[in-house]
């Protein structure tokens, strides 16, 4: 009975060390599929909170960096999400997906893009490939698919900023034959101080119906002209497909003159100093049609303080909050989310034409199906709201001024900064008054406001002892009035 036990016990040691040295050692992976040991060792997605880009936008962007990002797959510890497209199969089995990613313990290093595919021996979602790509800033990145080619594959092509503020471009596209874990191949990867676009060109019924292929779109680049003094004059590059090599190659360069104007002010608005770009575009322009006229029936205006930009075409107004912008070799580049549907987004490439006029590019986020009836691209020309603002005929910003109001005491410092304290509560933000077409205004954000609820604009009636605020809207069609109740600030001796 004794030698039973004592067998027992002595098994009972060797399968306890058999398990240990199972475990330690990993050979259990060997048991599982790679997805299910992925799903182990890896942690929840994470999403773009870079701290430089998006410091100062706080939980409003982060909801939407989440509500924008779902991967088939949750990825490494460390990796950051920037982008994600996802596409139907070329077998239409399964969908594709792609998501571009960044390593955050390494700032510098480049980004890369993932292809994610199902895999029918695992029966899950696998990452198929790795390539790294131009684009080294994340808030600056769109991903997007299009038929550069003609032959109705479409390519994956990545936009975004590097960090020598130069614009770039990676183009990716599915070449039958490849090795399996390998379908795609870089066809084409730019980088430029201006921007980069794909020159569409219309293609025939045939090629919309299926039965031939189409004409390929070229890619032209635009960058300064080294060649030149004027800061402003450029050098435009075309590239082609080329079939026999199948890369896009160089195939025409062409000189731009840029406006003659003052060049120690181009340099002061291009140095990439932080804020200085944002505050010249701080005003409404109208577009400018190629025959040189301008319609005021489309406008951007650009808030840079209130983080907002509106679009004004086809009689329709659209607000998108300023997420994050990043300095350019030629301007500034904006990635801007629609106010009520946080998933559409707008990446805006603005570039100085002359101190009066800048030229403009909008890249829509093509993954939503939503049609577009307004194009935004083209030169816009300023139309001089900001610029004309003078001193108001009673209170200048650097002026101290007390006034008794049934918001309560409200105290204008010479910082340019106002608090109102009513019933032992203290509220501040900046103010600014301003003269536009001969009417007082005056315009108030609260410090601790965001969006355009923060923005709050007054006409100021100047009365003898006293002054009227009647809360207004400015836009093409001048000052509007809201229909609130008026304030009545009273001068305290």
């Amino acid at each position: 009975m004794k030698k039973t036990y004592l067998g027992f016990y002595i098994l009972t040691l060797i399968v306890s060390i058999f398990v240990i040295v199972f475990l330690a050692t990993g050979l259990w992976r060997q048991f599982f599929s790679p997805e299910e040991v992925e799903g182990e060792i890896r942690t929840r997605i994470i999403t773009p909170r870079e701290a430089e880009a998006f410091s100062a936008t706080g939980q409003y962007d982060q909801k939407a960096w989440e509500e924008h990002l779902n991967t088939k797959i949750p990825f490494y510890e460390g990796e950051l999400v920037a982008a994600v497209l996802n596409k139907e199969s070329e077998e239409g089995l399964a969908e594709e997906q792609f998501a571009v990613y960044r390593n955050t313990s390494d700032a510098l290093s480049p980004m890369h893009i993932t292809f994610l595919s199902y895999d029918e021996n695992i029966r899950a979602y696998r990452r198929m490939w790795d390539e790294p790509i131009a684009a080294t800033r994340a808030e600056t990145i769109s991903l997007f698919s299009q038929d550069l080619i003609g032959d109705r594959n479409d390519c994956i092509i990545i936009t975004g900023v590097n960090n020598l503020n130069e614009h770039t471009m990676t183009v990716f596209r599915r070449v039958p034959g490849l090795r399996p874990n390998e379908p795609y191949m870089k066809i084409a990867e730019l980088q430029a101080a201006g921007s980069i676009t794909i020159q569409e060109t219309s293609r025939s019924l045939a090629y919309q119906q299926g039965i031939v292929t189409g004409q390929s779109f070229n890619i032209a680049s635009y960058s300064h002209d080294p060649a030149s003094n004027n800061m402003l004059d450029q050098i435009e590059t075309i590239y082609s497909f080329n079939v026999l090599s199948q890369q896009y190659e160089q195939v025409r360069v062409t000189r731009i003159p840029g406006s003659q104007i003052e060049q120690r002010r181009v340099r002061e608005l291009l140095s990439g100093v932080p804020g200085v770009f944002e505050n010249f575009i701080n005003d409404l322009w109208y577009y400018v049609s190629p025959q040189g006229t301008i319609d005021t029936r489309q406008y951007l205006y650009f808030d840079p303080i209130g983080r907002e930009i509106i679009f004004y075409g086809d009689e329709a107004q659209q607000v998108f909050h300023w997420q994050s912008s990043t300095t350019t070799r030629l301007g500034l580049y904006i990635r801007s989310q629609n106010s009520p549907i946080s998933t559409l987004l707008r990446f805006i490439d603005i570039e100085l034409e002359s101190l009066d006029s800048i030229r403009v590019r909008v890249i829509e986020d093509v993954r939503l199906k939503i049609t577009v009836s307004a194009t935004w691209d083209g030169t816009y020309r300023r139309a001089g709201t900001a610029s004309a603002r003078q001193p108001s005929s009673q209170i200048a910003q650097a002026a101290d001024a007390v006034f008794d109001s049934s918001w309560g005491r409200l105290i204008f410092s010479s910082t340019g900064d106002y608090t109102i304290t009513s019933g032992g509560n203290i509220r501040s933000g900046r103010y600014v008054f301003y003269e536009v077409n001969g009417i007082d205004l005056l315009e108030m954000r609260p410090g601790d406001g965001n969006g355009s609820e923060s923005r709050m604009l007054y006409r100021i009636e100047n009365l003898t002892t006293t002054m009227i605020l009647t809360r207004v809207r400015l836009g093409t069609s001048g000052i509007q009035d809201m229909s609130e109740p008026p304030i009545t600030l009273t001068p305290v001796e």
